[in-house]
Parts: structure tokens; C-alpha cells; sequence
């Protein structure tokens, strides 16, 4: 079984660590706890993980966050993937901090790149996992707020909260994603 894992992001220098980056740091966690490196290819970077006889096609699109889709697309064709077997991360305004959801498919809830991702696909039938980041900023600050760094006390417990991302993403591989969102959104 093949799995694409596809974490959000913009790319450069300015958008690195951003709360809008959280699906770039979840998988380069999740990288760095394997041993392995991405490599620069079409439309991002990629690595590629095996655990326990599956695959996953880890991505981090360098389309920038509007143009998602266009990275999604190409890799789920080139890997002959099904978007059931994919997983997008991404961050979530609407979840406190550090709180993380799994869900089988919805809505773009406004976040841009799902929305283009959506609109590449056709469908919004595809897993994401929701990473909270919380919405403490004043009316009118959304941008600012989530391309800026997270707060002192949140990089603290950050380590610990991207840990709980990568054994979603395993668990989402290896026992599916039922299993996995009755085991882990609750918590």
C-alpha cells in the first residue's frame, strides 16, 4: 500500500515556522525521526518512508499555499495513488493550539490551499488531518497572524504536539483511518 502525505506550506526562508507551515514541520519531523532526507522534485519536495510494508510519499509542495492542488494532482498521478490513501496537513484557525483532528473529508473552511486542492481534485473526498493553531489575533489580523512565528510557551510544547502528528500519520497507514480517528480525536 502506497500513502501520499502532503503537509502545507509555503516555501522560503520568510514563511519557515510559521503557524501556516505546520504541515512543512510535521513532515520534516516525521523525516528526521526515519533517517530520511527529501529531495527537490516537480512541484516540491519529497521523501519517501516505509513502515511495517507501507509506503509514504511524503510531500512539501513548493507551489505555494493557492496553488496546492497543482502539486497534489501531479504526485497522486504520478504515484498512482487514490486520494482515500492521501493525507493533507494542515493548519486550522478554528482549534486551539496543539489541538489536532482527523477527518475523512469536508470542507476547505476558507483555508486556501485546501480550497485550491479541492477545486483540482473536483471533490473535497480526501483525509486531512487539522492542526490547531488557535485565533488569537484582532478582527482583521488573519494574515498576519498566521504567517507570523508561534508564541514562546506554544514552541515549547510544540515538539510534543508534531509527535502526535507523525503517529496519526502512521496510524492513518497502518490501521486506517476509522481506527485512527477513534483513537486519536478524542484525546
Amino acid at each position: 500500500m502506497r500513502y501520499l502525505i502532503v503537509g502545507l506550506g509555503n516555501i522560503g526562508n520568510e514563511y519557515a515556522n510559521t503557524r501556516h507551515n505546520i504541515g512543512f514541520m510535521v513532515l520534516d519531523a516525521l523525516a528526521e525521526a526515519s533517517n530520511i532526507v527529501f529531495t527537490t522534485a516537480r512541484y516540491g519536495d519529497v521523501a519517501e518512508m516505509k513502515v511495517k510494508g507501507r509506503t509514504f510519499v511524503l510531500l512539501k509542495p513548493s507551489t505555494y499555499m493557492n496553488l496546492s492542488g497543482n502539486a497534489v494532482n501531479y504526485w497522486l498521478r504520478r504515484e498512482n495513488i487514490s486520494p482515500d490513501n492521501m493525507l493533507v496537513i494542515v493548519d486550522d484557525l478554528a482549534l486551539p493550539f496543539g489541538m489536532l483532528r482527523l477527518k475523512a473529508r469536508g470542507s476547505d473552511a476558507g483555508h486556501n490551499g485546501l480550497k485550491h486542492i479541492q477545486q483540482t481534485l473536483g471533490s473535497d473526498q480526501y483525509p486531512r488531518l487539522r492542526f490547531g493553531i488557535g485565533n488569537d489575533f484582532p478582527k482583521g489580523f488573519q494574515i498576519d497572524y498566521v504567517l507570523s512565528s508561534f508564541s514562546g510557551e506554544e514552541k515549547k510544547l510544540l515538539p510534543e504536539k508534531i509527535e502526535r502528528a507523525c503517529e496519526i500519520i502512521k496510524s492513518f497507514g497502518l490501521a486506517g483511518i476509522q481506527i485512527t480517528m477513534n483513537q486519536f480525536n478524542n484525546k
